[in-house]
């Protein structure tokens, strides 16, 4: 059985550590967001930002995995909650299980490298046995190598360690976008972990339109 990832919050959530590229002057405490960021959703749920650009039409947006809310839902900055909302869930694909997130320019510092992620391209899946890794709000980097694309579907699993919380987490191969952490099978930090191929997910969002049509990461 799959295991979805969204945590739900219990008491103050914790600080996290935030590296970033960019120096944006920005108002005291603005938060820093970048995929691998922690993210809370309607002040419930814990999950992990994937990425974070511009759409074709200048908005700043971001993805995180679809079954950490719906349309409407609000977005604070786990290492800033205090800021207050940050961003809105504008649509979530319960198939593909990805959102897309449309947030506040003035009230966010987008960067593209949290920990030990920098994302500066989004590419095809892994192939078998290509060694991947995932920052992610709860377990932070972690790697392992992909089994691929198993049922020719828009999954890609791996043997990686993933647990509540990182349910969004960008896959990277390198600085390469290739998937976001949706699931595990089993147990956690045993897997395998399963995510969603990240070209399966933007060609659902260009064939849409609207809202992160034409994405372009940091």
């Amino acid at each position: 059985m799959f295991k979805k990832l969204a945590t739900i919050v219990v008491g103050v959530a914790a600080i996290a550590t935030l590296l970033g590229a960019n120096t944006a002057v920005a108002a005291p405490g603005t938060p820093v967001l970048g995929g691998g960021s922690g993210i809370i959703v309607d002040d419930a749920f814990e999950c992990t930002l994937t990425t974070i650009g511009y759409d074709g039409a200048g908005r700043l947006v971001g993805l995180t995995a679809g079954h950490c809310g719906g349309a409407g839902a609000a977005v604070k900055a786990e290492s800033n909650t205090k800021f207050g909302v940050v961003g809105r869930f504008v649509y979530s694909n319960k198939d593909l299980d990805y959102a897309v997130i449309e947030f506040d320019a003035a009230r966010v510092i987008p960067v593209n490298r949290i920990g030990n992620t920098t994302i500066t391209n989004i590419g095809n899946p892994p192939g078998f046995l290509n060694l991947i890794c995932k920052e992610g709000r709860t377990t932070g980097n972690t790697c392992g190598l992909a089994y691929g694309d198993v049922f020719q579907s828009n999954e890609t699993w791996s043997q990686m360690c993933v647990i509540e919380g990182d349910s969004g987490g960008p896959v990277v191969m390198g600085s390469t976008l290739v998937a976001m952490v949706n699931a595990y099978l089993l147990a956690p930090c045993i897997g395998p972990e399963v995510g969603t191929n990240i070209n399966a997910i933007f060609g659902d969002i260009n064939r849409r339109g609207g809202v992160g049509a034409g994405f372009r990461p940091i």
